[in-house]
């Protein structure tokens, strides 16, 4: 049943809220009163929807990234060129920051739920078949000698390391990344995950 405040369902309002509250104040500040404040809703309401705070988090906490490596498959998979593909990824990261900035502040400052924790095993199924597409992708780029064959998490760290602490100077306010600057990083990418033949 729908409440009637904004027609939303307590479950979306809980976690509309907690996105806002854990975005601005971190999860381990936020308490289950302020989201519960935030959302409007009665503590029956929440209880009926979510276990703890926790599991609020790990519910959000998969959900963001699920729909964040939806978009970066989709860009990733338009360009058929491996440095192409390597700076759009790049581009795009920072473009979905700057449109969805509670949901990437979360996803970079906020530890992800382990396996045994509410949304951990979500959030790893997710990984595998993420990066089990990203593979796919880069499979082709590798064996052709224009891409290094390099291990899941350093790709990531490599690939968009900087980018991730651009994005935390952006959110903190110390400075805002200019088109130039972006490209910037997107070369660098390229730079360090091609192959070289010298």
């Amino acid at each position: 049943m729908k409440s009637v405040k904004n027609g939303r369902d307590g479950r979306t309002r809980i976690i509309e809220g907690a996105l806002r509250r854990f975005s601005q104040d971190g999860v381990s500040a936020t308490t289950l009163a302020s989201l519960r404040e935030e959302s409007g809703v009665s503590v029956g309401s929440f209880y009926h929807h979510f276990a703890s705070k926790e599991h609020v988090f790990g519910v959000l906490y998969a959900e963001i990234l699920t729909a964040y490596q939806d978009a970066f498959l989709a860009e990733l998979i338009k360009h058929q060129d491996a440095r192409a593909g390597i700076e759009a990824v790049v581009a795009f990261h920072m473009r979905w920051a700057g449109e969805h900035p509670e949901r990437a502040r979360l996803l970079i400052s906020e530890r992800p739920p382990r396996k045994n924790e509410p949304g951990g095993a979500e959030v790893a199924e997710a990984r595998r078949g993420f990066f089990r597409e990203v593979a796919d992708w880069w499979r082709p780029h590798m064996k052709n000698g224009l891409l290094q064959p390099v291990h899941a998490t350093m790709c990531y760290v490599l690939w968009l390391g900087p980018t991730q602490e651009m994005c935390r100077l952006w959110f903190a306010g110390a400075h805002t990344p200019t088109d130039e600057e972006i490209r910037g990083l997107g070369e660098a990418a390229w730079q360090s995950l091609r192959q070289r033949t010298e």
